[in-house]
């Protein structure tokens, strides 16, 4: 796979990208932001760290997403946890904090790539839920006939409530399929994508939360 690696750091670069190349990507580093906009049509996957020399990686991270939906996982010594939602909520596939071990690393990067080519099992194409229409095949979502634009996990998630509306999906499943990780970091993540859901659609009861139990779509 085609690595795009966001990184000023020298020394780390120069661990890092053998040692990915080890587990068969082929990896390209920028050093600034504005390389790595330059370079995003050249890659499948981008690691980026925040902490950027001519721009902060949450910026870098938030205009990448306007023009591209590459898998992203950040990497960063910043472990605060508005931190860590201010990354997911730009964008962020995952969040990776420095130190780590190359294998993690990599065996997160397989990970988001298996849920963004995972088929959705659906009986239809198109789910409507009152003037909310998703569209699972071109991954479009509209309310009252605008498109509405959701980073790629949101409509992962709301894609799999979509495929059985009215059916109440358990928090451990829905972060099980889409994360493959049931810890309390991807926990906090599936809370933030369902209030990206909700707030970029205007339609705060789309998603019905089940104290206690998961989310389902709501069809009424």
């Amino acid at each position: 796979m085609r690595v795009l690696l966001v990184e000023d750091d020298d020394r780390l670069a120069a661990a890092l990208i053998p040692a990915l190349a080890r587990h068969g990507h082929q990896v390209v580093r920028a050093a600034r932001a504005d390389d790595a906009l330059r370079l995003k049509d050249t890659c499948e996957f981008v690691l980026l760290d925040l902490g950027l020399p001519d721009l902060d990686g949450l910026e870098a991270l938030r205009r990448l997403r306007r023009v591209s939906s590459v898998p992203v996982i950040v990497l960063t010594a910043r472990t605060a946890e508005r931190d860590v939602l201010r990354g997911l909520r730009s964008g962020a596939d995952d969040y990776l904090a420095k130190p780590f071990r190359t294998a993690e690393l990599a065996a997160r990067m397989a990970a988001v790539m298996r849920r963004g080519s995972r088929p959705l099992a659906t009986a239809g194409p198109v789910v409507e839920a009152g003037d909310v229409r998703i569209d699972l095949t071109t991954r479009q979502v509209e309310v009252a006939g605008a498109e509405v634009a959701l980073t790629r996990r949101e409509f992962d998630v709301l894609a799999l409530l979509a495929r059985e509306p009215g059916v109440v999906r358990s928090r451990e499943e829905i972060l099980d399929e889409l994360w493959g990780d049931v810890r309390l970091s991807a926990s906090r993540s599936l809370d933030v994508h369902v209030a990206g859901i909700r707030a970029k659609t205007g339609r705060p009861h789309l998603v019905q939360t089940l104290r206690a139990t998961g989310y389902r779509l709501a069809v009424d």
